[in-house]
């Protein structure tokens, strides 16, 4: 089943996401739901609260590097290595399924522990860099009630607000559904993820922010 994705201003987007509390047969279809709706927008990652569902839990579908190539997160805790306070470039543009359309540029820390279970309920950890790493901290964003448009500053932020404005987003009941709507057209030059990558290939030493949310920066072009 592919759910319609829900677009910036509908209100659990804009709220830390409740606990999974049941592991069942109805949790296990929710997932296979995700992955699809995932695969049809097409995005690398979808959270619960874009689909609308009021859960701590996302997907991710993203084959470019070590680890599984799709998997579902719920409940769970990242922790990433500091943020560089480097200008953005174009290795750091990123997009979303709910602001759909739109990309912007945010820094990303280039490495992410998350730790996490699965629709069986059973607990993993899993180290995430690069790209991968980006992903999974923007999925966590939304299940902490924040989009990625929320960390912009500056002149970005000024023209998030048009957009916003000018699209009459900001209010609920918005959605667009995948494969049906022309809303969002998921394009993007896969050199930005090699550069990335490249970038910060290698290993990572230092401290661990316990909270995404408490480190500042930019947003911006793969869709999650």
């Amino acid at each position: 089943m592919i759910y319609p994705i829900h677009v910036y201003g509908s209100p659990v987007l804009h709220k830390v996401s409740a606990p999974v509390t049941q592991f069942d047969d109805e949790l296990a279809k929710l997932v296979e739901d995700m992955y699809e709706t995932c695969a049809a927008a097409p995005g690398v990652g979808l959270a619960a609260p874009q689909i609308g569902k009021d859960m701590s839990m996302f997907v991710w579908m993203y084959d470019d590097h070590d680890g599984p190539p799709r998997g579902v997160a719920i409940n769970p805790t990242l922790l990433i290595y500091p943020v560089d306070t480097l200008p953005v470039d174009d290795g750091d543009y990123e997009g979303c399924l709910s602001f759909p359309g739109y990309n912007f540029r945010v820094r990303r820390s280039p490495y992410a522990l998350l730790r996490a279970q699965n629709e069986k309920g059973e607990w993993y950890e899993l180290e995430a860099e690069g790209w991968f790493a980006r992903i999974l901290q923007h999925e966590f964003d939304h299940i902490k009630g924040r989009m990625y448009t929320d960390r912009l500053t500056g002149d970005d932020a000024v023209e998030v607000a048009q957009i916003i404005k000018e699209e009459g987003w900001g209010v609920p009941g918005l959605y667009w559904m995948p494969g049906e709507d022309e809303l969002y057209e998921g394009e993007y030059d896969d050199e930005y993820d090699d550069e990335y990558d490249d970038e910060y290939e290698g290993e990572y030493d230092g401290e661990l922010y316990d909270d995404p949310d408490s480190h500042e920066g930019h947003t911006g072009k793969k869709d999650n």
